[in-house]
């Protein structure tokens, strides 16, 4: 059976006048093309662009203008009446470990497991497990001086440990929660958290340790590093890469971003254990809700509590909990200062919160107009099947907009009518999540954000950039989809 919520099946079918199939889908596409240019060309925030298209596709579609406040607070408030908390919680667990030194001392300890000779795969690792809790951008930026550490000492290129890295983290950004584009895809169609979990981890792990290895092979020549990044890590004016054009500067403040403070050790830092055990506590949670769920009886008082446990924000509500006791109070800090740091995580999400939100405003728009159902019966027409067309639909879209959150929003939006139809399992939700993810993941290129931090923090001009992030990107991205797509087949 399908788990979409009440509200998305009770919503399925149209309440405003009826116009004909063909007219709700130029609405449609004329919609996603308004969004696509204010978002692009007007460089409007994505959030106040998928409110605007929102209001002018309801109103063309034929929602009463006495109905339209209403519509907007019903598909803000159900998005993130289930998002905002685990978000934020997810946000307040990353800024304690960043700033205790646990994301410094989870790289040093794993580079010193791992050895000098895998350092590349220990900062893989770090990647991995630091972008669970951390988003992709302040991963980079708490990371970076310590790559910059190990590359100065190896006297290697500086790409050889950053590529690798930095994929490993956008990989987790696109596919797991609590980040907001995974959470809000979630929500969305009505997939378990404890199910994208259980299938995304293992899948990402292997799409990771995948692009280490593709990383490895891209990095086997030398490419051309911006001057004044060559002297930072190494001191002179050539490094190991050799010195080249800075390339497309438009984004130049990303190196500002880098501050000193970054790399600065910090006193007595948390254990590498303590560090793993509080980035995988709700992990671990989640998933034994979801166990418990499936596999106890009803009544039974062990799932009652494991579903109470499990339920993601109390998850993530308990790791926060425990982050500001073991990072903080039992090392020193007073309450007050734990409480401006997890204050301080929340400024930072605020825009991503409210950009899911808006994607919550513009699904529901598609459902209350009838445009879903329009949508829906196009893209069953071209025979496609479910997982193809969600990671199509969610790899065009970061491609031509560049966000990946902003890209998994709006595909649930078009294919949740679809899903409807199909009557899907749980597990087979969790992986049509997943497909979108893996079309998140690819085709990062000049209209991301994240394209421009990594390749400003590394050195590289526009063409390396493409020749290297953008093709790992994209590969691993691909690979993902395979692998989903493998496992649609067993469940």
């Amino acid at each position: 059976m399908s788990t979409l919520s009440p509200e998305l099946l009770a919503a399925a079918a149209p309440t405003t006048p009826g116009l004909s199939p063909d007219a709700l889908l130029l609405i449609a596409m004329a919609g996603v093309a308004a969004l696509l240019l204010m978002i692009m060309k007007a460089k409007i925030e994505p959030f106040v662009a998928l409110v605007v298209v929102s209001i002018g596709v309801a109103l063309a579609a034929g929602v009463p203008a006495a109905d339209l406040v209403a519509t907007i607070e019903e598909g803000m408030g159900s998005t993130l009446g289930h998002i905002a908390t685990i978000i934020a919680l997810g946000a307040m667990v990353g800024r304690i470990i960043e700033l205790s030194g646990g994301a410094a001392a989870l790289a040093h300890s794993l580079i010193d497991r791992f050895g000098k000779k895998r350092t590349p795969l220990a900062l893989t690792a770090t990647g991995f497990l630091l972008g669970i809790p951390v988003f992709f951008e302040v991963g980079l930026i708490i990371l970076m001086p310590i790559v910059y550490g190990v590359a100065r000492a190896s006297r290697k290129p500086l790409l050889v440990y950053a590529l690798p890295m930095g994929a490993a983290m956008l990989t987790v950004h696109a596919f797991l929660p609590p980040h907001p584009g995974a959470v809000a895809a979630a929500t969305a169609v009505g997939a378990q958290q404890g199910w994208v979990l259980l299938f995304g981890i293992p899948l990402t792990a292997v799409v990771i340790l995948l692009g280490y290895l593709m990383a490895r092979r891209i990095t086997r020549r030398t490419y051309p590093m911006a001057p004044e990044i060559a002297a930072k890590v190494y001191g002179d004016e050539a490094g190991p890469d050799g010195v080249g054009s800075a390339g497309d500067d438009r984004d130049a403040g990303a190196r500002s971003g880098l501050s000193e403070s970054a790399g600065q050790a910090v006193e007595n830092p948390p254990s590498f254990a303590m560090v793993a055990s509080l980035i995988l506590t709700p992990i671990v949670l989640i998933l034994l809700g979801t166990i418990g769920t499936n596999a106890l009886p009803e009544g039974n008082t062990l799932r009652a509590v494991l579903t109470v446990l499990g339920a993601p924000m109390v998850a993530l509500l308990i790791a926060a909990a425990l982050s500001a006791y073991f990072l903080g109070a039992r090392r020193g800090w007073s309450r007050q200062h734990i409480g401006q740091v997890m204050a301080s995580a929340l400024p930072g999400v605020a825009m991503v919160i409210l950009v899911a939100g808006a994607g919550g405003v513009f699904g529901k728009v598609l459902v209350k107009t009838g445009i879903g159902n329009a949508v829906a019966d196009l893209l069953d027409r071209t025979g496609l099947p479910l997982l193809l067309l969600a990671f199509v639909i969610a790899m065009l879209l970061r491609a031509v907009q560049g966000s990946t959150t902003v890209a998994l929003v709006t595909t649930a939006g078009l294919v949740t009518p679809l899903l409807q139809r199909a009557d899907l399992s749980p597990q087979q939700l969790a992986l049509v999540c997943l497909a979108m993810g893996a079309g998140g993941l690819s085709l990062s290129h000049v209209n991301d954000a994240g394209y421009w931090m990594f390749t400003k923090l590394v050195g590289l001009d526009v063409g390396t950039g493409l020749r290297t992030w953008t093709v790992l990107t994209t590969a691993m991205g691909v690979t993902g989809f395979a692998l989903t797509a493998a496992l649609w087949q067993v469940v």
